[in-house]
């Protein structure tokens, strides 16, 4: 079978077109931008991505199934041609449910934050305890190899993501997964493009809820209010929680609790509170499938993260780049936190707001709270953001600046980093190339 994905870049899709090419099929794909690790990935897989969205794409050989990604709306000429000739058209939400979780023990892991480490780490420690499970990761982890694979064995990890899942189905993508063990790990208000406040996006968590059967398992942070209300609108899932003063918590001293009994302690690579965070909900969902919680600890030990998620890119002059997918004010805050405990000199904060939500400015109040443990912040404002970032980050006086031209960005900030400086550059999206341009000019200025 020929299937043909549109916006095949995506980090969703591009591991559904790694799950149908692992399947046996023929995949081809069209999208308009593309980075990585995504684009490597399906250059890897051997995976045909054509530039931009045309009806050519779909004609000599007309594929066999349109798969199409959320970054497809109404007027574009593709949709409207294939809505025009009445062609079969499947979510890639839809797809997956048909074709690969039927039957499987979907292990489901949702939330605002920590839902792409958090994925990764359930599906490592699954495999290092023996089992082959399969996995669907929004990201590469260092451990997996690629974003999303199938696996022989009955569980299937999934990142559930709560964003629409097509121009033609705009439910949230995870009601399609159907879940038997579903991690909860935070809820804040996110993606303004599509939800109009915070309760619009509880209320498609407690539809979430809905899918789960009576004998499956929630896991859930216990001390986030947010979720605490989605659970009191309904729920019919037994429920165990994770947190400061929860049954499964996590020492200061590193020692990981359930209930009464200390099982071992976490160490992990990765630095940070909500990576500890992280692991903790990953420890009890493997539990929920019988994985030993020791062994789970052990094989945390071993685990080396995800790509974008504070990820050395390279030194330079003696200054270390970071890279990070920080889209929220709550991220950005989490990985400065987390960048402190690196034994640096002074955390440079490289943003680029670039989410759809800070790019509407839905989070510009809390950006300058966000970067408060930052020494200095460069905040690069994209062409399309129209609210006034300069007031909005007032408060941090002169450790702040807010340019508008990428290539002065560059500029300043490699002329003013000194040796045991971290700069952290954070962004959801390619950042006009700025790691590797950061690293040339801080080269050249050696």
């Amino acid at each position: 079978m020929h299937v043909h994905i549109l916006g095949i870049c995506g980090t969703f899709m591009a591991g559904i077109a790694a799950l149908a090419r692992e399947a046996g099929h023929r995949v081809t794909g069209s999208d308009a931008n593309a980075w990585p690790p995504m684009s490597t990935q399906l250059e890897a897989l051997g995976i045909e991505v054509m530039p931009g969205y045309e009806v050519a794409h779909l004609r000599d050989p007309e594929p066999d199934a349109i798969i199409v990604g959320n970054v497809m709306t109404r007027g574009h000429d593709v949709v409207e041609w294939l809505l025009s000739e009445d062609k079969p058209l499947v979510s890639g939400p839809q797809w997956l449910a048909e074709h690969v979780l039927r039957g499987r023990h979907v292990l489901a892991v949702a939330g605002t934050h920590g839902k792409t480490t958090t994925s990764a780490m359930l599906a490592h420690i699954l495999r290092a305890c023996g089992r082959d499970p399969g996995w669907l990761v929004g990201g590469l982890a260092a451990d997996l190899g690629v974003s999303a694979a199938l696996g022989s064995g009955t569980e299937f990890v999934i990142e559930a993501d709560e964003y629409d899942t097509a121009f033609f189905d705009k439910r949230s993508k995870f009601l399609h997964y159907r879940p038997r063990t579903l991690v909860l790990n935070n809820l804040e208000y996110d993606h303004a493009d599509i939800f109009d406040d915070l309760r619009a996006i509880e209320r498609q968590f407690s539809h979430l809820l809905r899918t789960v059967p009576a004998n499956g398992q929630l896991i859930v942070n216990g001390d986030d209010a947010s979720l605490a209300r989605v659970l009191e609108a309904g729920c019919w899932t037994p429920s165990i929680a994770f947190g400061a003063e929860q049954p499964w918590r996590i020492d200061d001293d590193g020692r990981l609790w359930q209930a009464q009994r200390c099982i071992g302690e976490l160490a992990l690579t990765q630095p940070g509170e909500h990576n500890r965070s992280n692991a903790v909900a990953a420890v009890a969902a493997a539990a929920d499938v019988g994985v030993d919680p020791e062994d789970a600890l052990a094989a945390l030990a071993a685990f080396r993260g995800v790509r974008r998620r504070m990820e050395l890119r390279g030194r330079a002059r003696g200054v270390a780049v970071y890279d990070d997918f920080a889209h929220h004010p709550t991220a950005v805050a989490a990985t400065l936190a987390a960048a402190k405990g690196l034994d640096a000199g002074r955390i440079i904060a490289v943003l680029e707001p670039r989410s759809n939500t800070m790019r509407m400015g839905a989070h510009a109040a809390a950006l300058a709270d966000s970067l408060a443990d930052a020494d200095h912040s460069y905040v690069y404002l994209r062409p399309d953001i129209d609210w006034d970032a300069d007031a909005a980050l007032a408060s941090l006086g002169e450790r702040v600046t807010v340019l508008r031209d990428l290539d002065a960005m560059v500029a300043r900030v490699s002329a003013g980093a000194a040796d045991g400086d971290v700069l952290l550059v954070m962004s959801n999206g390619d950042f006009g190339g700025v790691h590797e341009r950061l690293l040339a000019a801080l080269g050249a200025a050696a």
